[in-house]
């Protein structure tokens, strides 16, 4: 089972009626059922579960719900667990083509949260689920009555982009990223149907991948156009118990491929390690990742650097992940950690044999050697120069 529970992820694959590890939660949470709300909604969530008709409304919390703000304020694993565990997913049933979803856009829409009065149908209740993809909500009820008491303040450039219904999803997601708008906030857009020519509402799961793969298609597009990298180059950082290592080889051809390890005893691994590789060479990937959200959020982190160097790379990317990541905190995890280990000063290596010993100092293990492919294809490759020596 624990080879099981790291593709899974708490989605139910592995045919028990709950997940063991979604028991743990539940037994460690002792909610207070309210039948009301009023007080802030920082963003809107929608669920997947009944496609095309599913359940969505507002997130109601009177706390920050921006992993930045997470990141910066230093939050513990614990603390984020905390914040999660009070907020309330809000939801009625919704068609994804948009005929009730004015409210949750506007929502969506602002700058700053917004205030919400709410009534739920009966007292809401502990209901905590995760994926692995979205960060966990403790509580959820349906709503029989919803109401925004404030007016959404909205950017000149969500402003632009959402009302435009000529332009394309992608484009309006490299517009809002390339101007400042961070990805968490396009996942609000594209969620509640903002963004698009055909809208829909967007379930959140799907929409946090979707947002990563739009914005990353156009920076592949860049960067394949740049010189190679001038030297190998890795760098290492750890955040929740998520060290995460990347090798950039220089070359003028995108290539990425992605390792993860959950170590045993982590949160999705039992007695034996679980390792999950997958990659991808050129400008498109053919099938959904099977390590899930945080490929595409590992993915579009290391693009963004070697957009802002004018380089390009072919990289391998290590996810290593130890109990200390004792809670499903989302795919965030990794994007966060991820610019956080491409902040730090790069070791700057010459050769491959030292930018790999590099980075298994940097990861203190060499697990992911064996897996990893791309070295394999490096060390076989024919250079011109060997058919003239």
């Amino acid at each position: 089972m624990p080879s099981q529970c790291a593709v899974c992820k708490g989605k139910g694959l592995c045919g028990l009626p709950t997940c063991p590890i979604t028991r743990r939660f539940h037994a460690l949470k002792d909610v207070k059922p309210v039948s009301e709300y009023m007080g802030a909604s920082p963003s809107v969530f929608v669920g997947s579960y009944g496609y095309p008709r599913v359940v969505g409304g507002p997130l109601m919390i009177n706390d920050s719900d921006n992993p930045l703000q997470w990141v910066q304020d230093g939050l513990s694993i614990d603390d984020i667990v905390g914040i999660r565990s009070r907020t309330i997913r809000g939801g009625k049933e919704l068609d994804v083509k948009i005929p009730d979803a004015e409210k949750i856009q506007e929502i969506a829409l602002s700058e700053k949260p917004l205030d919400v009065e709410v009534a739920f149908t009966k007292p809401v209740q502990f209901d905590l689920n995760f994926d692995g993809t979205v960060a966990p909500v403790g509580m959820s009820g349906a709503m029989k009555k919803l109401d925004v008491i404030d007016n959404a303040r909205v950017s000149r450039i969500v402003d632009r982009c959402t009302s435009d219904t000529d332009l394309r999803a992608t484009e309006a997601a490299r517009i809002l990223f390339e101007n400042g708008t961070d990805v968490y906030k396009i996942t609000n857009l594209l969620t509640s149907g903002l963004l698009g020519v055909q809208r829909k509402v967007v379930p959140t799961r799907w929409a946090i991948t979707a947002t990563d793969d739009m914005i990353s298609s156009g920076m592949k597009r860049d960067v394949i156009r740049m010189p190679a990298l001038p030297e190998f180059q890795v760098f290492c950082a750890t955040l929740h118990g998520n060290t995460l290592c990347f090798l950039l080889i220089p070359s003028e051809e995108w290539r990425f491929e992605m390792i993860e390890r959950w170590q045993k005893q982590s949160l999705w691994s039992g007695d034996e390690e679980t390792v999950i590789e997958d990659g991808e060479t050129g400008l498109t990937k053919s099938k959904y990742s099977p390590i899930g959200g945080a490929y595409y959020s590992a993915r579009l982190a290391v693009l963004e650097y070697l957009k802002s160097v004018g380089r390009c790379a072919k990289v391998l990317c290590i996810r290593d992940v130890s109990g200390e990541y004792w809670a499903p905190l989302g795919t965030w995890v990794i994007r966060e950690a991820s610019h956080a280990s491409l902040a730090t000063a790069p070791v700057r290596v010459g050769t491959l044999a030292e930018a790999t010993a590099a980075a298994a100092a940097g990861l203190r293990t060499n697990f992911w050697i064996p897996y990893a492919q791309m070295l394999r294809d490096i060390r076989q490759q024919k250079t011109l120069a060997d058919f003239f020596s």
